[in-house]
C-alpha cells in the first residue's frame, strides 16, 4: 500500500481541491473583458482542461467560437443562447457543446447576470465573422490571466496555485 501526503491511492495522483464555488472575495474573479469574468475552479495542465464559472453582467455578443474538444456548462444563474441554435440555456439547464462547431455566445437584454460552469479541454479559438482565427485561450492562458490579475488585486500571483493539477 501506498503511503500519500494527498489520502489518494496513487502518490502521483494530483491533490483534490474542495472550494466554495461562489467565493466571497471578488476579487477571486479574474476579469475577462468588460463586464465578464471567470472563476477559476481547476487548472488541468496535465490534459489542457479547465473548469471555471463564467460570469457576465452585460447583454449581447460575448465572443464567436469553437472548441476542437467537446465542452460541457452547466447554467447557475441568468441564462444564454448561441445565434445559430434556437434553445435557450437558463438556470438549471446543461449544455454540452460537440467540438468543432462554431457559436456565437449571447445574453440576452433581460439577464441582468448570467454564470455558468464550463468544464472545457483544450482550447477556445476565437473566430472573426469570416470564420478567421483572432484569438485563442488554454488552460496556460488562463493561468497566466490568473496570475496578472491575482498579483494586480493582492492576493499574490501564486494565488491561482491552488487551482493548478
Amino acid at each position: 500500500m501506498y503511503k500519500t501526503l494527498n489520502g489518494s491511492a496513487h502518490p502521483l495522483a494530483p491533490a483534490e481541491i474542495a472550494v466554495k464555488a461562489m467565493p466571497e472575495d471578488e476579487r477571486v474573479w479574474v476579469p475577462q473583458a468588460d463586464n465578464v469574468w471567470f472563476r477559476p475552479l481547476m487548472l488541468n495542465t496535465m490534459v489542457g482542461q479547465w473548469c471555471n464559472l463564467l460570469r457576465v453582467r452585460r447583454s449581447g455578443v460575448l465572443s464567436r467560437h469553437l472548441h476542437p474538444n467537446p465542452v460541457h456548462g452547466y447554467v447557475i444563474a441568468g441564462k444564454w443562447y448561441y445565434l445559430e441554435h434556437d434553445w435557450v440555456a437558463d438556470t438549471g439547464s446543461y449544455v454540452f457543446e460537440p467540438p468543432g462547431e462554431i457559436h456565437t455566445l449571447m445574453v440576452p437584454e433581460d439577464c441582468a447576470e448570467m454564470i455558468t460552469f464550463f468544464n472545457i479541454t483544450g482550447s477556445m479559438v476565437y473566430l472573426d465573422a469570416d470564420n478567421r482565427q483572432i484569438g485563442y485561450e488554454d488552460v496556460f492562458t488562463k493561468i497566466d490571466m490568473c496570475r496578472a490579475h491575482y498579483d494586480k488585486v493582492g492576493l499574490g500571483a501564486d494565488y491561482v496555485d491552488q487551482f493548478v493539477r
